[in-house]
């Protein structure tokens, strides 16, 4: 495979500017806080700048939109305040190519998260927050910016969209069957978990001891596009309702487990129902346990869902798919990745006496090189390579490259 021109351009601009971090960090750190003269209230504004080149040897693989190479820049900016002790709220906006690489190609800016947290008592037992952020489901989705994650991608679970539509029933088995032999659409299917899931509504969250626990009630399923996610555009007609339960029995381990449900079809897949069905007769459920392991240079994560969506005229569509991904400090700046995914799909009725797999397994490993050069500066490689048990193969091989200035 060809290194493309734009990756190297992007490696060589991340080379010359990283020494310039200390004069970002010295006449950005005043400008970028605010404090009132008797403490009461806080805030700070932070960011990140991230500049991605990808190139796709085929059809680009989960939520990258297109059918060419890709650059994608993106600003994501912070807003951070405290009112005393007991109030926090923030904001998060970003300007960029979507939510998703080329998901808005002309550009788009908007507000992705916006919340109000109340925290009753000091010791953290209790949070209660209302607005727009993201879901509590699983462990990938608190690590999932730029600056956190070792990839540029997301697994497999929260970006691999499956042939099960959100606006639409498919009128047989064999018409839902037969989009197995389609390529991925994109603007219509759904993945298992739809990245960090923006969704709107109201969490209760704390921790005890070793125990931390967060349940949600939410707008949309946790498999629900982008421009779903904010109440003025999908109210809470058919909220779903995710918790997660976690244990730390000690500084090298966390366990957890989730779990999902809520209706997932849109109001424009209404008119297509059964007769006597309406949009909350066909939920998805997911289960999830996600577990973390870390020592010294190394940090081991690994997640596995399970879900299951009705689907109109069809019955059970079922999945399982998980991840394991490794972590591996070279030098205290130079870091290694490798990610394991896999997704596997049952069967469904095919309309004449038989049973039939609803989609294609798919299988992928992802490979990560990352160089912070500084606090404030960070860049990654990553090659991936896809394989699908398909007559066809969608995408086969992905390489990125990544640029990340925090402020």
């Amino acid at each position: 495979m060809r290194i493309p021109t734009s990756i190297l351009v992007l490696l060589a601009f991340a080379a010359q500017v990283a020494g310039a971090q200390e004069a970002l960090r010295s006449s950005l750190s005043d400008a970028l806080h605010y404090q009132s003269p008797s403490g009461f209230i806080r805030a700070d504004l932070s960011g990140l700048v991230d500049l991605e080149a990808y190139f796709i040897d085929r059809r680009p693989p989960g939520l990258i939109f297109g059918n060419a190479d890709l650059f994608n820049p993106r600003l994501s900016l912070f807003l951070d305040t405290h009112l005393g002790e007991q109030f926090y709220s923030l904001v998060q906006f970003r300007a960029d190519r979507g939510g998703d690489p080329r998901s808005k190609p002309d550009g788009d800016v908007r507000v992705d998260e916006y919340l109000l947290r109340w925290t009753p008592w000091t010791d953290g037992r209790v949070n209660v927050q209302a607005g727009k952020f993201a879901t509590v489901f699983g462990k990938w989705v608190q690590r999932h910016d730029s600056w956190q994650n070792p990839f540029i991608t997301a697994p497999l679970a929260y970006e691999n969209v499956n042939t099960i539509t959100d606006q639409s029933a498919p009128g047989s088995p064999a018409a839902f069957l037969a989009r197995r032999s389609v390529a991925d659409q994109k603007a219509k299917w759904l993945p298992v978990v739809w990245g960090p899931a923006y969704t709107s509504g109201a969490s209760v969250f704390g921790q005890v001891e070793q125990w931390d626990y967060a349940v949600e009630f939410k707008n949309a399923a946790i498999s629900s596009r982008p421009t779903v996610w904010d109440a003025q555009n999908l109210g809470w007609d058919h909220p779903t309702v995710s918790t997660r339960l976690g244990l730390t029995p000690g500084a090298a381990w966390n366990f957890g487990v989730s779990a999902s449900r809520g209706a997932y079809l849109l109001p424009a897949a209404e008119a297509s129902l059964p007769v006597g069905r309406g949009l909350g007769s066909y939920a998805q459920t997911t289960l999830g346990t996600d577990v973390l392991w870390s020592h010294h240079a190394w940090q081991v994560w690994g997640e596995a869902l399970v879900a299951r969506l009705q689907v109109p005229r069809v019955g059970n569509a079922d999945t399982f798919t998980y991840f394991v991904e490794t972590k591996y400090k070279l030098t205290p700046n130079l870091f290694a990745a490798v990610r394991w995914n896999q997704q596997l799909c049952g069967t469904v009725p095919d309309g004449a006496g038989g049973t039939q797999h609803w989609d294609r397994n798919l299988s992928r490993v992802d490979t990560a090189l990352g160089y912070r050069f500084t606090r404030h500066w960070q860049g990654k490689l990553q090659y991936s390579y896809t394989h699908e048990n398909a007559p066809f193969q969608q995408s086969e091989q992905l390489l990125a490259a990544q640029f990340t200035v925090k402020f």
